[in-house]
């Protein structure tokens, strides 16, 4: 009952997780001519960054990371462990350091040995044991999943589909977006930790909020469709969160997704919060999004969210979806000086990942 978005997962998951999803026929959808592709040199461009005019890209299909060129050709800049995965990126505001998430092992293992390596001047480097702190701090352990006070049938059910059926955050680290945040610190999503962490320039890493468990009621549609007793209809599991992306906005809050655990019979659950960094304290600003992968903010206000289970980009104002944008296998978004950007997964052969350009709410043409 617990969905982290990694590599692996996402990958084999592409294709068939483009069907839009119920629940979003209530905003406007555009249906954009073909996109002006800046590259399709990517696979699973997890996490974009852009700083002036340089563009960079997490690649967790490559476990690289690497600047896009005017051409759309890719140039290394890092290159993630053999075996492992490269999920966010930043820069900082001066241009001069770029942190990169990634696990040394398969992201899909709990306990993945996950880290941040920050790169700056004169090819120096710092690697932040992440996997290190979680092991020590367990930020999550305080938030409460599965059932509570489950009777005996739904305790059988869940035992039987393989579902933990009441616990506290184990645990568990997949470090996955990345946002500079002040002079030479980061914040950090950790999808695995389920929490929002800050490293300072030194290294240290400390917790600065734990994004809350995600109730969803079991349907009789959904119990069905998962085949499982009819005990379990009106059951309220809570699944975990799973951060996928944070952002600095101008406002001086932060910004976070979450994919929200759980098999997809239960829904589009995926959520917006906005989190006081001085003390950690969170507001829903929206859910019922279909796997926000990852968002960006626009000048005058505007969040825009990758749907990656829809294919679409989400346009977020006052709290409510605007509009959606067509674009399928879409994984992240990324906004700079009113520029948006949005990556794609890639789908097979003849359908590679690509970094695109939205303006004025359409895909931009050739």
């Amino acid at each position: 009952m617990i969905l982290h978005p990694t590599r692996a997962a996402a990958l084999a998951a592409a294709a068939a997780l483009l069907a839009l999803t119920p629940g979003l026929a209530t905003a406007k959808t555009a249906h954009p001519p073909a996109p002006r592709v800046i590259t399709n040199k990517v696979v699973a461009p997890f996490n974009l960054a852009l700083h002036d005019s340089r563009l960079y890209v997490a690649d967790g299909g490559t476990a690289t990371v690497s600047r896009v060129k005017s051409d759309g050709s890719l140039v290394t800049v890092a290159q993630g462990p053999a075996g492992g995965d490269v999920a966010g990126l930043d820069v900082s505001r001066d241009g001069r350091y770029l942190a990169y998430s990634s696990t040394e092992h398969p992201a899909e293992e709990v306990n993945a040995n996950g880290a941040v390596t920050v790169l700056g001047p004169h090819h120096s480097s710092r690697k932040i044991d992440v996997a290190g702190y979680e092991a020590a701090a367990n930020p999550d352990k305080i938030n409460q999943y599965g059932v509570s006070n489950p009777s005996a049938c739904v305790r059988d059910a869940l035992t039987a589909m393989g579902a933990p059926v009441s616990y506290t955050g184990a645990v568990d680290s997949h470090p996955y977006s990345l946002a500079a945040y002040g002079h030479r610190s980061w914040l950090l999503a950790d999808a695995g930790g389920n929490d929002l962490l800050s490293i300072s320039r030194r290294g240290k890493v400390s917790t600065v909020a734990v994004l809350p468990a995600q109730p969803a009621v079991a349907t009789a549609e959904a119990v069905a469709a998962l085949k499982l007793p009819a005990c379990v209809v009106g059951v309220t599991y809570r699944f975990e969160p799973v951060p996928t992306d944070v952002e600095v906005g101008h406002d001086g809050y932060l910004y976070v997704t979450t994919l929200a655990g759980g098999p997809a019979e239960f829904g589009p659950r995926s959520s917006v919060y906005r989190v006081n960094p001085r003390n950690g304290h969170l507001k829903l600003l929206i859910t019922g999004l279909a796997g926000a992968t990852n968002l960006a903010l626009g000048r005058d206000g505007e969040i825009y969210v990758a749907e990656f289970y829809a294919g679409k980009v989400a346009v977020i104002r006052h709290g409510k979806v605007a509009s959606r944008i067509d674009l399928p296998g879409v994984v992240s978004v990324e906004s700079s000086h009113g520029r948006l950007l949005a990556g794609t997964f890639a789908g097979g052969p003849d359908q590679p990942g690509t970094i695109v350009e939205i303006r004025h709410g359409r895909v931009e043409r050739h």
